[in-house]
């Protein structure tokens, strides 16, 4: 070959190396899969992170992220989470709402920016989102509901440690337990105090539930946290067996306590299906694939007969 020859070759390689090398990037490219929990500083929100990295660990085209505020309550640190990722440019978000004032606006941002978004764990009134994976709260809040009257004989006072108050988690399972005992007219609800699902403001709650309340048959904790909190309050007041006791999550350590008679229930809401699943649809939506609009992980009762069920 001669001399214009060689350099015909050259000019053709040459102009085919930056398509080659933009075909291998694209092929190569990793998906920035995001998701945002309340926080990470217990069991539940860990296994929720656990059934994540599962779903991601499947995948090698997707890197995962799971940020989260430092508690609950942190609302403002979510926000700021959520707005740092929107300026990354992030494939997909995933996002567990700690309050539906304060996130929507900045899911209208993502929205913006062109961010696909799911929701998880707590579903907010925002049309945009392209799926909601958790659990009917509702549900789970009136089968806690029902199990406290049959388990009080359908008579006496009740009371209720919740979560952060105007978060639709908490907000649906007090509903549901307010609908069930509704329907057993000699159980009162007296009082319903916040504790943000936190352990230590469990506890305090519910030393001030036993002095301002002596005869009081149960308590429901719309959070394991705040039922464990409970549950040490009750036994520091050697009231072990005297008052019946319900959390929500069925964390281990929870589902431990109903095993040992120390808790009478917890309501079971599948932290690592719930986590598996919101990556597995977010990878989807990350790619321009079709996903459910309402994933329904499952909802039960966890009671001392069904417990082992839920120590796998």
């Amino acid at each position: 070959m001669n001399l214009r020859g060689w350099g015909a070759v050259a000019c053709l390689a040459a102009a085919l190396l930056p398509a080659l090398g933009c075909a291998r990037l694209e092929k190569t490219k990793k998906l920035d899969v995001v998701l945002v929990t309340k926080a990470l500083d217990s069991e539940w929100w860990q296994r929720v992170k656990a059934g994540a990295e599962a779903a991601a660990r499947a995948d090698p085209e997707v890197r995962l992220a799971v940020l989260a505020p430092e508690r609950e309550i942190n609302i403002d640190q979510q926000v700021a989470i959520l707005e740092d990722q929107i300026l990354k440019k992030v494939s997909v978000l995933a996002v567990a709402p700690a309050g539906a004032a304060e996130v929507i606006p900045v899911l209208d941002k993502a929205r913006a920016a062109g961010i696909p978004v799911l929701i998880v764990d707590t579903d907010v009134p925002w049309p945009p989102k392209l799926s909601y994976i958790g659990i009917n709260n509702r549900l789970g809040g009136r089968l806690a509901g029902e199990h406290i009257v049959r388990a009080i004989g359908g008579r006496g006072k009740v009371a209720v440690i919740r979560g952060v108050l105007g978060v639709a988690t908490h907000e649906e399972r007090l509903a549901g337990f307010l609908e069930a005992i509704a329907e057993a007219p000699a159980v009162k609800c007296v009082a319903v105090q916040p504790a943000n699902s936190e352990r230590a403001l469990g506890m305090a709650v519910m030393e001030n539930l036993l002095t301002s309340h002596p005869d009081l048959r149960a308590v429901f904790a719309t959070n394991d946290q705040m039922a464990l909190g409970a549950m040490e309050a009750v036994a520091a007041r050697g009231l072990r067996g005297k008052i019946v006791l319900v959390g929500f999550d069925a964390t281990r350590e929870a589902v431990r306590a109903v095993q040992a008679g120390q808790l009478s229930a917890t309501v079971a809401g599948y932290p690592e299906r719930m986590g598996r699943r919101a990556v597995e649809e977010a990878i989807k939506a990350a790619r321009g694939q079709p996903v459910g609009k309402h994933i329904d992980i499952g909802t039960a009762l966890v009671t001392v007969e069904n417990a082992h069920e839920f120590l796998h």
